[in-house]
């Protein structure tokens, strides 16, 4: 961390000098001043600020070299929490969470999408309210919401942008929803962006370019590049459901277009060719059942599956050259098969030195990943170098 640290630009403002704590690591007056080159009084006047704001605080005390041991500081991330809520068709999950995304209380919620947006955020809004009491705190601590949907969202606006599976929800106020239920600034993303944020951060730090690939009821992806989520002009990037496959030629999509690749390799895609074979497959969750008895039929399906993703993989690989692909999703937890044919289409179809070292793996962190973008999201919020500066403005005399 110091080496790194030592190329950074030097902070300017108690908002960028606090960034040097955020990683939780105590630190003493002495070598703040080291690191950003700033005189002793400075690096204690915007020491006094943070603590006074209560983003950090004493740490103890560290080795002395003689004389009084120097007291160190540090980042308190209980100093406030956040809502991080990820929206499913048919659930909610619901988490409250300390400005690290450590999770304090958690909950699941059964709902219909369908209801549309009042009665879906009103319903959440109340379920964050109980968690909070449940955590021991109130909702004064609240500092911000984070909420991702299943579809596409207009990122500045935190609106739903005419969404597949969620048409009473087109160009929703869902922020101005919340932020009056529950007060705190709101902020909106996609799932799968939060997704490829939530892994980033809690379990790959150190890889600055990786691509998250979610495969489930349907198909899409989160870009980290230089080690930041990127959303594209408008907010579109990572859509890789929707990119036309060879084999899906004419298959009708839920987008209303045909060949994409969600047509043939999504959950649902998948359940519906093994249920015109024969299978009992409803739906994703049989598929997973069938694959974990060790059907055949269904294996192989999954693999194939893997094939065709591989193939849009592929050219992201070729574009993007990320070190890292991450596949999370039901499907991809359930069976190594489905990572098999991934991995055979991507090392088959790239150039040998986009792949020479590029590693593919699955989710770490599946059932809460969303959550922990979501709460990542909210917390930089009010946690970047202007939202400090903002929160506790430089004194008159500059320092």
């Amino acid at each position: 961390m110091e080496e790194l640290l030592k190329f950074a630009p030097r902070p300017t403002g108690a908002g960028e000098m606090f960034q040097l704590l955020r990683d939780g690591q105590p630190r003493t007056r002495a070598d703040l001043a080291a690191i950003t080159g700033q005189a002793r009084s400075t690096i204690a006047a915007r020491l006094d600020l943070l603590v006074s704001a209560g983003l950090i605080g004493p740490a103890g005390e560290a080795n002395s070299t003689g004389g009084r041991p120097p007291a160190t500081f540090a980042f308190r991330p209980n100093a406030k929490i956040v809502l991080a809520v990820e929206v499913g068709v048919a659930y909610a999950h619901v988490a409250v969470t300390d400005l690290a995304a450590t999770i304090l209380a958690e909950t699941e919620e059964p709902l219909a999408i369908t209801d549309g947006p009042q009665i879906v955020l009103s319903l959440i809004a109340e379920s964050a309210k109980k968690l909070i009491a449940l955590a021991g705190r109130s909702l004064d601590e609240l500092a911000s919401v984070g909420v991702g949907l299943p579809g596409p969202v207009d990122y500045l606006t935190g609106r739903p942008i005419s969404p597949p599976i969620m048409a009473a929800w087109d160009d929703a106020d869902v922020p101005g929803i919340l932020q009056r239920l529950l007060g705190p600034p709101v902020l909106v993303d996609k799932d799968v962006n939060l997704m490829a944020l939530g892994e980033h951060r809690r379990a790959w730090p150190d890889t600055a370019d990786m691509i998250f690939v979610n495969v489930a009821n349907n198909i899409g992806s989160g870009i980290i590049s230089d080690g930041e989520l990127r959303r594209g002009a408008q907010g579109a990037a990572g859509d890789i459901g929707h990119i036309p496959v060879p084999n899906a030629a004419g298959l009708l999509c839920r987008c209303g277009n045909v060949g994409c690749l969600e047509a043939i390799a999504s959950g649902n895609a998948i359940a519906a060719s093994l249920q015109a074979r024969g299978l009992d497959t409803a739906d994703i969750g049989d598929v997973v059942a069938l694959v974990r008895s060790g059907d055949v039929a269904a294996s192989q399906a999954v693999r194939q599956a893997g094939r065709e993703i591989g193939t849009v993989v592929a050219s992201c690989v070729s574009i993007l050259n990320p070190a890292l692909i991450v596949i999370g999703g039901v499907v991809a937890t359930a069976s190594e098969h489905l990572i098999a044919g991934i991995r055979e289409s991507v090392y088959q179809s790239s150039l040998p030195r986009a792949t020479e070292h590029l590693r593919i793996a699955t989710s770490r962190n599946t059932s809460q990943v969303g959550i922990l973008g979501a709460s990542v999201m909210a917390a930089e919020h009010v946690l970047s170098p202007r939202a400090i500066d903002a929160l506790i403005p430089m004194p008159a005399d500059g320092r």
